[in-house]
C-alpha cells in the first residue's frame, strides 16, 4: 500500500513565468533571467507598477512595448541578442540604471527594405544614473553617452569594445564617479577629461597606452597631466597597457595624483578598510 502521498511535479517553464508574472503585480520587481525567451511575454506590458525589470541571459532580438512601463526604473537586458536600434523605446522611460552589456548594439544594421543606417543608440533619458553597455561592437565612442542632457550620470562602462578614442565631449558628464574603458583600443585621452571634476576611478586595463615617448606639446603625453591634477581620481587601473610603473612616474602631474591618492588611502586604512598602494596595476 502506498502512504497516500503524490510526489510533487516539476514546474514548466510556463508555470515559474506565470507566477513571476504574478508576483511581480504586488512588488514592482520582475527577473525572467535564463528562460531562453526570444521575446518578452506581452503581460508584462500590463504591469503598470513595474519599476525593474531583468531580461538577461536570453535570446532577445528586441524589447516590444518596453515603452509603456512608464514606471520602470532600472532595465537589465544584459547578454541577449539585441541589435542596432532596439533599445529605442527606453528613451520616453525615467530610467536611473540601464545594463546592456553582450549584445550587438554596436554591429552595423540596415533595417529590411531601407537603405538607412540604422543608429546604434537612441537618445538616453536624462534620467539616467548608471550605464552598461560592454562587450556590444562599438567601433567609434556613441555621441549619445557624452549628450549635455545626462547631468545625473554617475558611472559608465563601455569596456570590451573596439573604442580607440574617447571624445572631447566627454567632459560634458559632470557627475561621472566611475568610468570603465577596460579591453579596447585606446592610445590616449583627450584634455577634456580634465573637467570630470567628480571622477574617482578610472579603469583603463587592457588599452594600448605606451609609457615611452619625447613628450612635447606637439606630442601630448597619453594621459594629460590635468587627469592628475584637476579631477579626483584616486583608483586608475592601466594593467596590461605598454608601460611600466617607472614610465607612469615620469608623467607629468602623476605627483599629484599619489599624493590624494596616499591621503585617501591613509584616511581609508585608519578607518579599518582593507587598503593596496600598488602603482595603477603596473610593474
Amino acid at each position: 500500500m502506498g502512504n497516500g502521498v503524490s510526489k510533487p511535479k516539476n514546474k514548466t517553464g510556463k508555470e515559474i513565468v506565470r507566477q513571476k508574472l504574478e508576483n511581480a503585480g504586488k512588488i514592482g520587481v520582475l527577473s525572467l533571467q535564463e528562460h531562453k525567451l526570444k521575446n518578452i511575454p506581452s503581460r508584462v506590458f500590463a504591469i503598470s507598477n513595474l519599476r525593474t525589470l531583468d531580461v538577461s541571459k536570453n535570446e532577445l532580438t528586441g524589447l516590444g512595448d518596453i515603452s509603456s512601463l512608464i514606471n520602470l526604473k532600472t532595465l537589465h537586458c544584459d547578454e541577449n541578442k539585441l541589435p542596432s536600434g532596439s533599445l529605442v523605446g527606453v528613451t520616453k522611460l525615467k530610467l536611473q540604471i540601464l545594463t546592456a552589456g553582450g549584445n550587438c548594439l554596436g554591429k552595423e544594421y540596415i533595417a529590411e527594405g531601407e537603405n538607412v543606417l540604422i543608429s546604434p543608440l537612441p537618445e538616453i533619458p536624462a534620467t539616467i544614473k548608471q550605464i552598461k553597455l560592454d562587450a556590444n561592437y562599438f567601433s567609434s565612442f556613441p555621441s549619445q553617452l557624452v549628450s549635455p542632457m545626462l547631468l545625473k550620470l554617475e558611472k559608465l562602462d563601455i569596456s570590451m569594445n573596439n573604442l580607440a578614442s574617447i571624445p572631447s565631449e566627454i567632459s560634458n558628464l559632470k557627475q561621472l564617479l566611475e568610468l570603465n574603458l577596460d579591453n579596447n583600443s585606446i592610445v590616449s585621452l583627450p584634455n577634456e577629461i580634465a573637467q570630470l571634476q567628480k571622477l574617482k576611478t578610472l579603469s583603463l586595463r587592457s588599452n594600448n597606452i605606451r609609457g615611452k615617448g619625447n613628450f612635447s606639446p606637439t606630442n601630448p603625453q597619453p594621459l594629460p597631466a590635468a587627469l592628475f591634477v584637476q579631477t579626483a581620481v584616486v583608483n586608475l587601473n592601466l594593467h596590461g597597457n605598454p608601460m611600466t610603473n617607472s614610465e607612469l612616474n615620469n608623467f607629468d602631474g602623476f605627483d599629484v595624483f599619489l599624493e590624494r591618492r596616499k591621503s585617501v588611502k591613509t584616511k581609508n586604512l585608519h578607518g579599518g578598510a582593507m587598503t593596496q598602494f600598488d602603482t595603477c596595476g603596473l610593474e
